[in-house]
């Protein structure tokens, strides 16, 4: 996405066009999402020196269209006994024409022990901001991992969730209240593990984010420490939700199982906020995952790793979270697209063109007899769907070249594919964001290959878009 910061724009092939990447450095969680004074805020965890986890500021972008950026000043910088080790990640409100950022201020002590803060920060514009410092420390039955206050209003009262550990290494997210934003009342554990019938479930809960939508309460939080189960929790931290309905009076929330958010590799600490002005409620993600994939990615020579997801809109329906493309993403769509009618009769079909390294690709599927069908991207990511076993996977060469990986969930019938490929990354929508796979990789920049072929009969109506973005990333 477009920055003032020429070193944004560079000629590393693999600079995402459309999505937030930092200009160098490492960047993680999105923080503080926001539409205050006409403008969408996006925050970030950045550690501006290297392409390491060591210390974070609050990078900021912010934009009136959600396409286009512009680079400011980091917002938050450790310069304070209460965060000197780290603003770690948070979130922000709008109050009396003011903006309000609730962060976590991460401490390590002549020890080496870890201490952690809650605290807050206030701007006028935006742009600038005032430490006010701790607001709320780690409550008695809590360890140090306490941290990444999401903060919102509700019923005329303010509630702040937070991700937690208890004494007993069983993640939580914790549940206060207040009317004034500086003086907290704790209500208590809202979900964890081995907590209210749930069992272990995780030794540390991050990332937590509460909000009704659609007459449903839901939970959304990253559970660290659980073990693959089946097709399930392959990726080293999880994302995903609870879908409930929330007592404040009693903070009691009664709620469904653990869903993931996410299918693919690269996928963690999402966030939402309201647009009220078009109302709904949008999401953004780290396109990350900080596991050992990290040392492998070919950026690093570049001086920068890491991106954010596409915003996406979230719905409920029934008691399953549903995302989509924002719609302002058609408008990076460039000239008329290509339609293609495709009928593939036997395993030697194949349909084959080369494609834009920045394009959206929708696919929807007429029919498709008991086999296979597969999609090949720039021979290095391989989309594969079986219909014997209602299975979806993706796959992909590892960053290392040691091979290929997969990840897989059911889907009982593929009826839409609608996917976003940008420069290193994609995200795959199957059945208008019934499931979900993101993922970043690292192709051949000079491979612009796609390819279709099937095990079995399949009818299906192509549409490609070539995607721009003016002034910025051009094709290559």
């Amino acid at each position: 996405m477009k920055s003032k910061n020429e070193a944004y724009i560079n000629h590393d092939p693999y600079r995402p066009c459309y999505h937030l990447s930092p200009p160098f450095g490492l960047m993680n969680d999105p923080n503080g999402l926001i539409y205050f004074h006409g403008r969408f805020h996006v925050f970030y965890q950045w550690n501006p020196f290297e392409t390491n986890h060591g210390i974070k500021f609050w990078g900021h972008f912010s934009s009136t269209d959600l396409l286009h950026w512009e680079e400011h000043p980091p917002a938050l910088v450790p310069s304070e006994w209460y965060d000197k080790n780290g603003c770690y990640s948070g979130s922000a409100i709008e109050h009396n024409d003011k903006m309000y950022l609730f962060y976590t201020g991460n401490v390590k002590n002549q020890n080496g022990e870890r201490e952690s803060y809650q605290c807050l920060a206030v701007s006028e514009d935006g742009i600038h901001f005032e430490k006010k410092g701790p607001i709320l420390h780690v409550p008695k039955g809590y360890t140090p991992h306490f941290r990444d206050p999401k903060v919102w209003k509700q019923n005329g009262r303010w509630y702040m969730v937070l991700g937690a550990q208890s004494n007993s290494l069983d993640g939580r997210a914790v549940l206060f209240s207040s009317t004034d934003l500086y003086h907290w009342e704790m209500l208590g554990p809202i979900a964890g593990s081995n907590w209210n019938g749930l069992g272990e479930f995780g030794y540390m809960w991050e990332c937590p984010d509460l909000f009704s939508l659609q007459g449903k309460d839901i939970l959304l939080f990253c559970p660290q420490g659980l073990e693959p189960k089946g097709l399930n929790y392959k990726n080293l931290y999880q994302s995903g939700y609870f879908v409930g309905h929330w007592i404040p009076d009693t903070n009691h929330y009664e709620h469904g199982e653990f869903m993931e958010l996410d299918r693919g590799f690269d996928f963690y600490a999402p966030q939402t906020f309201v647009d009220h002005h078009n109302n709904r409620r949008i999401m953004i993600a780290w396109m990350g995952m900080g596991d050992d994939n990290e040392r492998y990615h070919p950026t690093i020579e570049k001086g920068w790793i890491h991106a954010l997801t596409i915003p996406r809109e979230i719905k409920v329906i029934g008691d399953h979270l549903y995302q989509m493309p924002i719609k302002e993403l058609k408008k990076l769509r460039s000239g008329k697209p290509i339609m293609v009618n495709l009928v593939l009769n036997n395993e030697n079909d194949e349909y084959s063109m080369m494609i834009n390294p920045q394009s959206e690709i929708i696919m929807n599927v007429h029919s498709l007899t008991n086999g296979r069908l597969e999609i090949t991207i720039r021979n290095n990511i391989k989309l594969k769907y079986d219909k014997n076993e209602n299975l979806f996977t993706m796959e992909r060469k590892k960053f290392d070249g040691s091979g290929l990986e997969s990840r897989q969930c059911k889907v009982n019938q593929l009826r839409k594919l609608q996917i976003y490929l940008d420069s290193s990354s994609i995200e795959i929508f199957i059945n208008d964001g019934q499931e979900v796979f993101t993922a970043r990789f690292f192709a051949n920049p000079e491979d612009h290959t796609f390819r279709i072929s099937s095990k079995a009969e399949a009818s299906m109506h192509l549409q490609l878009y070539s995607l721009r973005m003016k002034n910025s990333c051009k094709s290559r």
